[in-house]
C-alpha cells in the first residue's frame, strides 16, 4: 500500500454491540479506521448511558473508513452480514433493545442501492434460516462514542464479554476471510 493515495469511502454499519463490529472489521485489508458511535435517533449528541435506555432511537454502530480499491462496499456488506445475526429484530445474542438492531445507514444513493442489492442477495442465498430484518436507512447524523469505547476489545481482551462474545466473532472473520485480512496481505 506504500505510495497509494486511495479515495477513501465511509460505511455506517450497526450489527449489535459496536465493540463486536469494530473488532471484527478492524482486521480486514483496506480498512483505514473503524469508529464506534450512534445514529438513527432523535437526541443530538447522545451519551452511551442515554442510548442504553433504548429511548433515544439510536443504534450502536461503527463508521468504517475503507479503500474501495481493496475492499468494495458490497464485499464489506457481505462480511457484515456474516458477522452478526441479521434475522433478530432489536437484539444480538444477549444484547436486547433497539440500540442493538441490525441496520445499514447509507450516505449516498449508490450506497442505498448496493445495500438493498446485497441484503437481497444474502436473503436469496438462504444463508440464514429466518428472514433478514436489517434496516436500510439514510444517515442523518453520526455521533462518535465516548473515547473508552474505541478499540475496546484490543484494550480489554481478558474481560468476560470480550472473551465470550467478541473473540468468537473475530475468530470467525479470521477463519472465513483469511485472504481478506490485513496481515495476510502484508
Amino acid at each position: 500500500m506504500k505510495g497509494r493515495d486511495p479515495s477513501w469511502q465511509t460505511a455506517y454499519l450497526g450489527g449489535g454491540c459496536f465493540w463486536c463490529t469494530e473488532a471484527a472489521l478492524r482486521e480486514l485489508a483496506g480498512i483505514k479506521d473503524v469508529v464506534p458511535g450512534y445514529a438513527g435517533g432523535d437526541v443530538a449528541d447522545p451519551t452511551y448511558e442515554q442510548v442504553c435506555t433504548g429511548r433515544t432511537g439510536h443504534a450502536e454502530l461503527v463508521r468504517v473508513t475503507f479503500d474501495p480499491g481493496i475492499l468494495s462496499y458490497a464485499d464489506l456488506l457481505r462480511i457484515f452480514f456474516s458477522i452478526h445475526d441479521p434475522t433478530t429484530p432489536d437484539r444480538q445474542g444477549g444484547d436486547v433493545g433497539t440500540q442493538y438492531r441490525s441496520v445499514i445507514f447509507y450516505a449516498s444513493p449508490e450506497q442505498e442501492r448496493v445495500a438493498h442489492e446485497v441484503r437481497d442477495e444474502i436473503a436469496a442465498a438462504g444463508l440464514w434460516p429466518d428472514p433478514i430484518v436489517t434496516e436500510i436507512q439514510p444517515l442523518t447524523a453520526f455521533y462518535e462514542a465516548e473515547a473508552y469505547h474505541h478499540d475496546y476489545f484490543a484494550k480489554h481482551p481478558e474481560r468476560g464479554y470480550c472473551a465470550a462474545v467478541i473473540a468468537p466473532k473475530v475468530a470467525k472473520v479470521r477463519r472465513l476471510f483469511y485472504d481478506r485480512l490485513a496481515l495476510a496481505r502484508s
